[in-house]
Parts: structure tokens; sequence; C-alpha cells
């Protein structure tokens, strides 16, 4: 049992940390998949908490491992647990058979589940939590109070200040697409391979082939064998093929951007009403010195062109503003305004708009070291 104990206590307390970790290093990722809850739930109202519980339920998640790893406290960390676990084991089954949001987030961008496979995920970790639960009363202590919450009140502080460090600036670790060192588009295409299956009508046995390779202008076979399924395997990689680049007057120039062999900068302020108006004014001067040098500079918005016409005239903004969809464009910066250096599609860097800088101190710190 004390074997058995263990093993739970390490699974769980590792399953959670990471849980926390992965959602914690992109609280802002986390609080759009909040808000989408929000949405869904009729909870409008709630929106703008949703950075701040972000940050706390990521830190609960994390310090609630920890101390299960370390056997702070087993008979308060128990209980805990297994509410925590009851409360989600209800929800992820309300997600799986009703399907409001299609990914709940649990393990932020670094793995993608389906709500039925979070669903089964934490029917497998109620095995050990109740393992826990049912050999509290059995374990003892090995630390003191005041070592033990002192432990997690240090762990606490840490890992909020580490969410929020990764809110004001960027995810210190960026699971997604657009993250530093990815190219964005594929040089060199190689073919896609498409497969059919088919069932033999008498003896069910089912055959599988590579598409044009079957026997579709035998009509005796075809009499004998009926079509159940297809499938595709795509070798390519397909970073960031939801973003869709348009100009103000519908004209795609998505290749001119992404495809641009010069360093070229994208700032993205998905919506201009809510992004930062000092970034957006030390964009403006830092624009204009890039330009004057040759290097190119983009504005990605999913605002309406009399919002940009209405804000451009308040800031006295010169960009050349573009459009795309909003939801993929929160995606490629955490940060409303937030700046991408790009060249020949790969991703070179990213800054938040809190770490902007003039154009000239930003030329001798990073340009030139690139």
């Amino acid at each position: 049992m004390k074997i058995l104990h263990l093993i739970s206590r390490i699974f769980v307390g590792v399953v959670f940390m990471f849980s926390g970790f992965v959602k914690g290093v992109d609280p802002l990722g986390f609080a759009y998949r909040l808000e989408d809850y929000f949405m869904v739930w009729g909870t409008e109202w709630m929106m703008p908490a949703a950075v701040v519980l972000s940050i706390l339920l990521s830190t609960a998640e994390f310090v609630l491992g920890f101390v299960v790893l370390l056997n702070l406290k087993p008979r308060v960390n128990a209980w805990l647990l297994l509410g925590m676990m009851t409360f989600f084991l209800f929800l992820t089954l309300y997600d799986a058979i009703e399907n409001p949001v299609p990914d709940c987030g649990c393990f932020g961008d670094a793995i993608k589940l389906t709500n039925w496979q979070t669903f089964y995920k934490n029917v497998i970790l109620m095995i050990p939590t109740l393992i826990l639960f049912s050999y509290r009363k059995k374990t003892v202590d090995q630390f003191s109070n005041t070592i033990a919450y002192g432990l997690a009140g240090i762990a606490t502080l840490l890992f909020a200040g580490f969410c929020l460090y990764c809110f004001l600036h960027l995810p210190v670790i960026d699971f997604r697409d657009w993250k530093k060192g990815n190219k964005m588009y594929n040089e060199v295409t190689l073919p896609v391979k498409y497969y059919v299956s088919y069932q033999n009508k008498e003896t069910g046995e089912v055959k599988e082939y590579l598409l044009p390779d079957y026997p579709y202008n035998d009509s005796v076979w075809m009499s004998e064998w009926e079509f159940t399924s297809q499938r595709v395997e795509d070798p390519n990689q397909h970073f960031g093929a939801d973003l869709q680049i348009v100009d103000l007057e519908g004209n795609d120039v998505n290749d001119m951007i992404i495809k641009n062999p010069d360093y070229h900068f994208l700032l993205v302020a998905w919506d201009i009403n809510k992004a930062n108006e000092e970034g957006l004014k030390t964009m403006n001067d830092f624009a204009m010195s890039a330009e004057q040098e040759g290097y190119s500079f983009s504005v990605l918005t999913s605002s309406l062109p009399d919002e940009i016409d209405s804000l451009s005239s308040k800031l006295g903004l010169t960009y050349t503003f573009y459009q795309a969809d909003d939801i993929t464009l929160k995606t490629m910066v955490r940060a409303n305004p937030g700046l991408i250096l790009m060249k020949d599609g790969v991703v070179i860097d990213k800054w938040s708009h809190r770490d902007f800088m003039p154009y000239e101190e930003f030329r001798s710190k990073k340009l030139s070291a690139k």
C-alpha cells in the first residue's frame, strides 16, 4: 500500500504541476479559453476577470500538485485534491456530452485533447486520487506546519509571479505555431497521399489502397467490394495555415507578407480599440524609421476600416493596415499590440508592447545581432 501510495502521489503531483505550468506559462491563452466558457454559459459579465482567474486557477493547480508530490499536509491536500477532481470530472463529462467548447485547454497549447479524451484522463486521475484519499489518515506529516505551509506559500507566490511575468511580457515557452524559429510556409511541398478502404460484401475483409491504385475499372470487383472510408497522409507541416491576410480592399496579400525574403516587421493588434495606445504610438515612429532603412512594416488587425481610420486620426498613425481573423491574430502573439520580426517566413523574435523600444535602440540591440 505504501508503494501504491507513493506511485499515486508522484503521478498525480506531476500531472497537476505539468497542467498548471502549461496554462500558467500562457495565462492570456488560458484566459481566452475561459472567455469561451463565459460566452456559452451566458456569463459575459465575468469577462474582465478572465486573466485574474486564469492566473489563480493555474497557480492553484500547480501548487496542489506541488504539495501532493512533496506530501505536505496529506490530510488537507487529500480533501482538496478529491474536491477539485470531483468538480472537474463532472465538468469534463458535461463538456464531452454537450461539447460547448471544442478544447477545454486542460493542457494549454502543449497537448491538445478532445473533450472525451479529457474526461477519460480525469477518470484515470480519479483512481490515484481515491487511493491518496483513502490512505490519508495513515500518512504521517513529514514536515511541521510552519515548513509545510511556508513551502506552499512560497510556491504560490513564485508561481503566481511567474504567471504574471508571462502575462505582462510573453510566454517564456511558446507551444503555438508562431513560435520563434518556425517557418510559416513550405518551400518544398511533399505529395499528399490519399488512401481508400473497401470491404468485401461476403467475407467482410477490408483492404486499403493508395489512390489511384485500386481496381476501379473492374466491374466485377466493384460489385463485390464496397467503399468504407478514406484517409489522408499529409507529410507537410502547415504552420500558420489559418492565417489569411487581405488589404483594406479585400485583396489577398498573404504571400507578399509571409514570404518576404528580407526582414519584415508585423505589428499584431487584434482589436485596435482595445490595444495599448502608447504601444501603437511608439511603433508609429518605429515603423517610419524602419521603412526609411528599407524594411517592411505591416499592421495586422481584425478591426473594421472605419475603426482603423478613426484611431489613426486620433493618434496620428501612418501604418499600412491589413486585416486578418481575430482568433488567428490572438494565437500569433499574446499581446495587443505585439511585434513579430520575420525573415523569409521564419519567426525571428516577438515582443509585447511593454517591451517596445525606439527603433535606434532596437537596431543596435536586436537587429544588428540577427
